[in-house]
């Protein structure tokens, strides 16, 4: 990507310092989701699926800690406030087109472990949204394990994690987000699943809606970028993990998208750059 002399978003939380929460749970599920990480520590990623309320650990009370930031550490923050701010400028022009405001959400950056509104995370959460205090939560550790463990490199495949947080919090501004937990909230387990399904494919469609913008605006986009998110979205389908992980796939289970479906919809918001096409949810759930 071409981010040379791009603006670094100021509405960063850098807490790379400071380890510690009372409770970690596994918060909204990002783009990235919990499970691969799991998966690579050789557990299983079925049991670690899900949203911050559904599963917890415990760690210390939060503490200061010794941390020395490698020169590739300051590299990967200070792209992250790039892209950060680029989703600034993307999601506020296109909320004005929708006669709404746009409020940028917070990005947090940590090592190790982290308290959050939703509770506490550690690094093997991977990056996540919390809509209660409307922060993306990163460790940029995670981005070294995309490229060692799942051969998913490239600044524009760590660009697509963010933007798929922050179309969470897209979501969440939008009313999306608090709809679809209500719904979640009275069905069951396959059912609950479905809407999340369609929750995080709306969030890589958005992330492509940030790449078609951003590109526009900047003409940030190189040769071989979008094929570095589409790598990405086909390593981190719910069906490609669950075949590392256990060798077979439960599609009940599913609550982030196949591989076919994340890189479907993310190559639809690139195209398309419209957020009225990135209705995941009036379709049947086989049409998706």
């Amino acid at each position: 990507m071409r981010l040379t002399g791009r603006r670094e978003s100021t509405n960063v939380d850098d807490r790379r310092h400071i380890r510690g929460g009372k409770k970690a749970g596994l918060g909204l599920g990002g783009m990235i989701i919990a499970g691969i990480i799991i998966w690579l520590m050789g557990g299983n990623p079925l049991s670690v699926l899900n949203y911050a309320d559904t599963e917890s650990i415990f760690m210390e009370q939060g503490t200061s800690a010794s941390y020395t930031p490698t020169e590739q550490d300051e590299e990967l923050a200070k792209f992250s406030r790039q892209i950060l701010a680029g989703t600034e400028d993307v999601w506020t022009k296109e909320f004005q087109k929708m006669g709404r405001t746009y409020r940028a959400p917070r990005l947090v950056l940590f090592t190790g472990s982290v308290q959050s509104a939703c509770g506490g995370a550690s690094s093997s959460t991977g990056p996540f949204y919390c809509s209660a205090d409307q922060s993306v939560y990163i460790d940029l550790s995670f981005f070294k394990d995309m490229k060692r463990q799942l051969g998913a490199d490239g600044d524009f495949a760590y660009a697509y994690v963010i933007a798929h947080e922050v179309g969470h919090h897209v979501q969440y501004l939008l009313g999306i987000l608090d709809n679809a937990h209500k719904q979640m909230s009275s069905m069951s387990e396959k059912e609950s699943n479905r809407i999340s399904v369609r929750l995080e494919l709306q969030a890589d469609f958005f992330a492509g809606i940030w790449a078609h913008h951003d590109n526009k605006m900047f003409n940030s986009l190189e040769d071989g970028d979008i094929e570095e998110g589409i790598n990405a979205a086909s390593k981190i389908g719910d069906d490609y993990l669950q075949k590392k992980a256990q060798g077979y796939t439960v599609p009940d289970s599913f609550n982030h998208g196949t591989s076919a479906q994340r890189m479907r919809w993310l190559k639809k918001g690139i195209n398309s750059g419209k957020v009225s096409d990135g209705d995941t949810f009036t379709p049947s759930y086989q049409e998706l």
